[in-house]
C-alpha cells in the first residue's frame, strides 16, 4: 500500500487528468457550438460543423461525469462544498448543456429555414454558456469561495450567483471562451474542406491571439493585484479526520509562490502561450493538423499551470482562509483512495484506448457533399 501523502497526491494527479480531458475533447465541441452561427453562411456549411463533432460529443462529455465522481470519492467535503454552495451555477450550466443532445436531434427534422436558425441559436447557448460557467468558478477558485465549515463541518456558504462575476473571474471566463473558441476552430478547421477551413481559421487565429492577451493579463493580476493563499507549517492533517484549521497566510501574489520557489514550473505556461502561437501560425499555413495539435497543447498547459498555481489548495475559502480545503485535510480515508486508485490505474487507460480507437474510426472529412448525398443519416 502507498503512504498517505503519495496517495492524495496521486488523486490530485488524477483528478487534474480528468479536466483536462474534458477540457481536450469536449472543449473543442462547445468551442465548435460558439462558432456554430458565426462560420457556416448557408445551412449545409452549418450541418457540416455540426456533424464535424456529432459522432463523439456524448462521449466526451463523460469526462465531466467522470471528473465529478472521482471527486466525490477522493475529496467528499470538496464535492459536498462545491456542488451545495454553487448549486445555481451548475444548475444554469447543466441547463444549457441539455441544449446539445435536443438540438442536435431536432434542429434538421424540419426544413423551416427559422426551426433552424433557432436552433443554432440554442446549440450556441449550450456552448457558451457553460464554458462561461467553468470559466467563472475556475476564476473563483483564485478569490477564494464564501463558505466556512460549522462545528459539526457541514458547510455554510455565503455568497450568491451574482457574487460570482467578479471582474478577475469574468477574464477568466473570457478567457475559458477565447480557449474552447481557439480549440473548437481548430478541429472544425481540421475535419472541412480546404476554402471552408480558411474561413474558420480566421476565427481560430482571432482566438488564439486574443487567448495570449488575456493569459498574460491574468498572470499579471495574480502576480501583482490578487491576494492568494500560502500554508505555513504543517500542511498534512490527520487523514481520517475531518479538516483541521492550517496555518495559511494571506499574501499579495501568494498565488505564485510555488512558481517562485520552483522556476522550473514555469515552462508550463510558457509552452502553453508558445502553443497558441503555434495554433495561429499553423493556421494562417493551412496546417490545420499542426494546429489541432497545438490548441490541445495550449489547454492542458494553460490548466495544468493553473492547477500548480493552486496546489495545494483544492477550494480556498475566502471568509475562512483557514479552514480552506486542500490535498492533505479534504481526501478520503486511505482505504477509500487505495482502492479507488486501482480502479483508476485499471480504467483510466482503457477509456483513454477506447476513445482514441473511436477517433481513428471516424477520422476524416466532413464535406457539404456528404451533408446533401446523406442528409438523413446526419445531423
Amino acid at each position: 500500500m502507498l503512504d498517505v501523502d503519495t496517495l492524495k497526491l496521486a488523486w490530485w494527479l488524477i483528478i487534474v487528468v480528468l479536466i483536462v480531458g474534458f477540457v481536450v475533447t469536449d472543449g473543442f465541441d462547445l468551442g465548435a457550438l460558439i462558432l456554430l452561427p458565426w462560420v457556416g453562411k448557408t445551412d449545409d456549411e452549418r450541418r457540416v460543423v455540426l456533424n464535424t463533432v456529432g459522432a463523439t460529443w456524448e462521449g466526451n462529455q463523460t469526462w465531466l461525469i467522470t471528473a465529478a465522481g472521482a471527486t466525490f470519492a477522493a475529496w467528499p467535503i470538496v464535492y459536498a462544498v462545491t456542488f451545495s454552495g454553487l448549486y445555481f451555477a451548475m444548475l444554469f450550466a447543466l441547463f444549457a448543456l441539455f441544449f446539445r443532445p435536443v438540438g442536435f436531434d431536432y434542429r434538421s427534422k424540419l426544413a423551416d429555414a427559422r426551426w433552424r436558425a433557432a436552433w443554432d441559436w440554442a446549440l450556441f447557448a449550450g456552448g457558451l454558456v457553460p464554458t462561461l460557467v467553468f470559466g467563472l468558478l475556475l476564476g473563483n477558485l483564485f478569490l477564494g469561495l464564501p463558505f466556512r465549515l460549522d462545528e459539526d463541518f457541514r458547510s455554510v456558504y455565503t455568497g450568491g450567483f451574482l457574487d460570482l462575476f467578479h471582474p478577475f473571474a469574468c477574464l477568466v471566463a473570457l478567457l475559458a471562451i477565447a480557449l474552447c473558441t481557439m480549440h473548437g476552430g481548430a478541429y472544425v478547421q481540421s475535419r472541412v474542406a480546404p476554402e471552408f477551413a480558411r474561413r474558420i481559421g480566421r476565427f481560430t487565429i482571432a482566438a488564439a491571439l486574443a487567448l495570449v492577451v488575456l493569459l498574460l493579463v491574468c498572470a499579471v493580476w495574480l502576480a501583482t493585484g490578487l491576494d492568494g493563499l500560502r500554508i505555513e507549517g504543517a500542511a498534512v492533517s490527520d487523514p481520517m479526520s475531518a479538516p483541521a484549521v492550517l496555518q495559511i497566510v494571506q499574501l499579495r501574489g501568494a498565488w505564485v509562490s510555488n512558481y517562485e520557489r520552483t522556476p522550473g514550473l514555469l515552462c508550463v505556461p510558457l509552452a502553453a502561450l508558445l502553443a497558441a502561437f503555434v495554433t495561429a501560425w499553423s493556421t494562417h499555413a493551412a496546417r490545420y493538423g499542426l494546429a489541432f495539435l497545438g490548441s490541445a497543447a495550449t489547454v492542458m498547459g494553460a490548466l495544468v499551470a493553473a492547477g500548480l498555481a493552486l496546489f495545494p489548495f483544492v477550494l480556498p475559502s475566502s471568509v475562512e482562509p483557514a479552514r480552506s480545503l486542500t490535498l492533505w485535510n479534504a481526501s478520503s480515508s486511505p482505504r477509500t483512495l487505495q482502492i479507488m486508485l486501482w480502479v483508476a490505474v485499471v480504467f483510466v487507460p482503457l477509456i483513454l484506448l477506447y476513445t482514441g480507437w473511436v477517433y481513428r474510426v471516424l477520422r476524416g472529412p466532413v464535406t457539404v457533399e456528404q451533408i446533401r448525398s446523406d442528409g438523413k443519416r446526419l445531423y
